[in-house]
């Protein structure tokens, strides 16, 4: 395990609660409800007309948690913290075993640089949502941040037990935000190869540990002593990346 890995504040969180459905044109105001309408503007970036869309359907159904949860997201998406927390702290108070605002309130919290705080709320998300990967890989980036990397391991490991793809998504429409943003890139992807090759994952392992050194990871004689790494000391892709610089040059000229 690396002695520092720093994963600090997460900018723009993504959302990664997919739907199939294509994204349709802007219909007029008359032709869906508001909530949908909303919907349709989250889909297409275009967040300050969400919220407005959001506000409008809550004056129809003002005790709709869903409701309050995907207006906090549109002002998570515009960097408004302060209101996208008490949005989602009402979608909670209205449904208190709402996983996915709860998700959401601890990604806030991440945000803030409150990690404690924030991996306490997402393990109550787990208590309501225990088969969530996404929410698993919450927990182990909050943990990260606060250097507890032995917890953060099994977070990660979790989540890709539950969800191989898990680190994968790029969708950005849904209802559950995921952490994404690291400071100490090569660090980080370190990890990732780790634990992609302690979930017997490999090719995503060289994936990452090339992104690993790509990015300025250099202590590459370490590498083929990590006990994850053990299987793959035949390969030859592993080979190539662990080798000296020198050597590296003259099998890629």
């Amino acid at each position: 395990m690396p002695a520092a890995i720093l994963i600090l504040l997460a900018l723009m969180p993504q959302l990664v609660d997919r739907t199939n459905e294509p994204v349709p044109a802007v219909p007029a105001a008359t032709e869906l409800a508001p909530e949908r309408r909303a919907d349709i503007f989250m889909a297409r970036k275009m967040y300050r007309e969400a919220v407005e869309t959001y506000e409008l359907a809550l004056n129809s159904e003002p005790k709709e948690a869903r409701l309050y949860n995907k207006l906090g997201i549109a002002y998570h998406h515009q960097i408004m913290f302060d209101q996208a927390r008490r949005n989602y702290q009402r979608a909670v108070k209205l449904d208190k075993d709402f996983s996915q605002a709860i998700n959401n309130l601890g990604t806030v919290y991440y945000a803030e640089r409150k990690y404690k705080k924030a991996a306490q709320t997402y393990r109550k998300a787990l208590k309501y949502a225990p088969n969530s990967a996404s929410i698993h890989s919450n927990l182990g980036t909050a943990l990260f941040a606060r250097r507890k990397y032995k917890q953060a391991t099994q977070a990660y490991l979790t989540a890709l037990q539950l969800d191989p793809d898990v680190f994968e998504h790029r969708n950005s429409v849904g209802t559950l935000l995921q952490e994404r943003s690291v400071r100490d890139r090569a660090q980080y992807y370190y990890f990732m190869a780790k634990a992609y090759a302690s979930a017997q994952i490999y090719d995503r392992a060289l994936l990452y540990l090339r992104r690993a050194i790509e990015e300025g990871y250099n202590k590459l004689d370490r590498i083929p002593k990590e006990p994850e790494f053990q299987p793959l000391l035949e390969n030859a892709e592993f080979q190539a990346l662990v080798a000296p610089a020198e050597q590296r040059a003259e099998l890629h000229p």
